[in-house]
């Protein structure tokens, strides 16, 4: 299975360039693959030397974007798409340290947007990213010291609302922020809490293990996965029954798949990100709806209830783990 992401900004989920992390990953033989890219190239006919997915979300170019992804396509049953909406990550990352109630992650990152006013709520986020966001051997704790006036900002403006009570509960665990924040600059984790891509690698090799075949990845050249993270993946998911065969890095240069799944990423990223700014196009969501994994992580029922697979329930997020 041939894998790509887009959305990457490592563990800069409140700061990035994007709002959504997409991973995609593909089913074709070598040649299949081939053929596909020869076609998309014959039916946009850029000169560009390496096409990627913006060439796909042209207007001009709605009728081959929707070739790849309709019924009866190319790819059509040999591809899937592991979404994150990375403030919902976010939420649920400092929620699930501090709180004792995985629900309340939920319900802040619903409300907060409208209850706490689009400013305030977005200098919450920057907040609770510097907090989690641990640099080794960094010094002082200005991270938990900004993160607890970011939360006792929020519920002086919106004193009696239950966003407001939801985000207050934090207060209560200063010392397990600081607990953490100790703890992960003496001995960093292999896999930072706030990267989506390790528990999207997961995702992946569960649905297309499902049936109990091991699977090979072959994924994209990628800082973030080295050696030891690897080894570290494909021995976790065993464990716990997932058919990991194995994880290799490829040039997507020199891979025809790989760039099936490129294209596949962009595109799932950019739909899934106008929808969630309540912008979207209702073809194109609705070309990508048979790709997503009902576990992607994502809070938000109205984009969800356009995005999700037909038989899943709109505004279902999925269980949110580290991927180890």
């Amino acid at each position: 299975m041939a894998c790509d992401e887009s959305g990457s900004d490592g563990e800069n989920l409140a700061g990035g360039n994007t709002e959504v992390f997409a991973h995609a990953s593909v089913a074709l033989p070598v040649d299949a693959a081939a053929e596909c890219v020869g076609e998309i190239r014959r039916r946009i006919r850029s000169p560009a030397a390496e096409y990627k997915a913006a060439h796909l979300l042209r207007e001009k170019h709605r009728a081959v974007l929707v070739w790849l992804l309709a019924e009866g396509g190319p790819i059509h049953g040999r591809a899937h798409v592991h979404l994150t909406d990375k403030a919902f990550l976010l939420v649920d990352r400092v929620v699930g340290l501090l709180s004792a109630d995985p629900v309340d992650a939920a319900a802040l990152y619903r409300q907060g947007p409208e209850v706490f006013g689009a400013a305030a709520w977005r200098e919450f986020l920057v907040a609770a990213n510097r907090l989690l966001r641990v640099r080794p051997g960094g010094a002082g704790d200005a991270g938990v010291e900004g993160f607890f006036a970011a939360v006792d900002t929020l519920v002086r403006a919106a004193a009696g609302t239950r966003a407001a009570w939801v985000a207050g509960r934090p207060a209560a665990y200063r010392a397990r922020a600081e607990a953490y924040r100790a703890r992960v600059r003496a001995a960093p984790p292999l896999f930072p809490v706030l990267n989506p891509l390790f528990p999207a690698i997961r995702c992946t090799a569960a649905h297309w293990s499902a049936d109990g075949r091991p699977v090979l990845l072959v994924h994209d050249q990628q800082n973030a996965l080295t050696p030891g993270r690897i080894a570290r993946i494909v021995q976790s998911a065993r464990r716990d029954g997932i058919a990991l065969g194995g994880l290799r890095l490829v040039d997507s240069r020199d891979d025809a798949r790989v760039q099936i799944a490129d294209f596949l990423a962009g595109v799932a990223r950019r739909i899934a990100s106008d929808e969630l700014a309540g912008g979207g196009d209702p073809e194109p969501a609705a070309c990508l709806r048979p790709y997503v994994d009902a576990r992607s992580v994502w809070g938000d029922a109205r984009s969800w209830a356009r995005l999700a697979p037909a038989a899943e329930i709109p505004g279902r997020s999925a269980e949110i783990n580290s991927g180890v």
